[in-house]
Formats: C-alpha cells, structure tokens, sequence
C-alpha cells in the first residue's frame, strides 16, 4: 500500500475563487502531504512566470471517462511493436517529460523532487513505452483510488506516448468511476477520447473515484518499493 505522509500546514483558498487561467492560489511547496491534499480536492501544481509555484484548478476540465478511450487503427498496429512496463524506469520518464528542449518546459528540479517523493511512498507511477529494450516513450502521474491524475508525457518515436496512454488505461480498474484527470483538453488528447467537462462535475467525479480502492496494477507496483 502506498505510504500516507505527514498531512501539510497549507490551506488553499475555494476553488471558486480561481482566476480566468485557473490559478487559486501561488506558494505553499511541494511536500508530499501538500500534493496528495491538492490532487484530492481537485488542484495540481505548475510553476508560473519567474519561477512562481502556482496551483491550478481550471474550468473546463480535461479527463477520459470510462470507456470514452478512442483507439485508431493504426495506433493498434503501433501497438504491436512496443512493451507497456510500469514503474521500471520512474526517474528517467520523469527527465524525459523535464527535457529543457521540449516546448513550454515547466518540470524543475523542485517538481522532480516532489514527484520522485511521492514515487518513493507508491503514489506516483510511470508508465513506459519500450522497443528493442529501448525507452521510448512514457508517462508519469498520481494514482489515488481510482483517479490517475495525468502529469506529463514524452515520446522518441510516433505513438509512444499515446501507447503509453493506452497501456495506463488497461492498468486501471474497469469500473465506471474510474476517473483519468489529463487537466486541460489538448487538440492530441480529444483525438484520443478525452473530453472537457465543468469544474463543478470534475469534483463530483473526482469524489466517487477518490472511494474506489487502487487499481491491482497499481497496488501490486506501490508494493515493490
């Protein structure tokens, strides 16, 4: 079972007091019991302009229902030639998404921290594309009962990270409050299934997902570290 840390000193201010963009509020840190706080009450952390902490909680909100994971035909031929792997190369998904070279670079040193903190108690997980014993291609995240709060992705070659995508959502619970929170809906991730929904029924999901218990795959990885 994952590792319940000491719970934080903050309090974030109501959601409904977010701005335009979706910020409640800037500061605080990134200790585990700060971000499991967050991620329960529907907020998760990106760094602002000058390196500001920032706390997010947008409207609409991007998430994959259950069953709403929309497969291509040739994304199931790419799928042939790649092994889906959870967990086996948490810190090196974790630089990939970090890349300075990548557009709109926001994962810091601070971030990393945190989120190998969290990966550490068996609350952040990685899930990872291979090829011919190569990392190709992943994605990292916070898993809470049934919710799978979607950080970032990467890929080195076409369609890694949506087989990475794919492989997340076979790990889950096949349940209908199993919730999957990729935070803003992309072009990319529309494509996939994914849809934007109102902040107000993000949290009514987020709550009945927040009650089912971890997903097996999820449990078992938790357990190994």
């Amino acid at each position: 079972m994952p590792i319940e840390p000491p719970p934080t000193s903050w309090v974030f201010p109501p959601l409904e007091t977010a701005d335009e963009s979706g910020v409640v509020g800037v500061g605080a840190d990134l200790e585990p019991g700060t971000l499991l706080h967050a991620y329960r009450n529907g907020i998760f952390p990106m760094h602002l302009r000058r390196n500001r902490l920032g706390w997010w909680s947008p409207d609409p909100r991007g998430v994959f229902r259950h069953g709403s994971l929309r497969i291509s035909r040739s994304l199931r031929k790419s799928m042939a030639r790649f092994e889906i792997r959870i967990d086996t190369a948490f810190h090196d998904v974790l630089l990939s998404c970090a890349d300075p070279r990548r557009p709109h670079a926001w994962i810091n040193k601070e971030i990393i921290r945190g989120y190998t903190k969290l990966h550490t108690l068996g609350w952040a997980h990685s899930v990872e594309t291979w090829r011919d014993g190569q990392l190709v291609g992943g994605l990292y995240g916070i898993a809470i009962g049934g919710l799978f709060a979607g950080e970032s992705m990467f890929h080195h070659e076409t369609d890694a990270s949506k087989a990475a995508l794919v492989g997340l959502i076979a790990f889950l619970d096949d349940h209908p409050d199993t919730l999957v929170d990729c935070q803003w809906l992309t072009p990319h991730l529309e494509s996939l299934g994914a849809e934007a929904i109102p902040r107000s029924h993000y949290l009514t999901l987020l709550d009945r997902a927040l009650q089912r218990p971890l997903p097996d795959r999820l449990l078992d990885a938790a357990g190994r570290r």
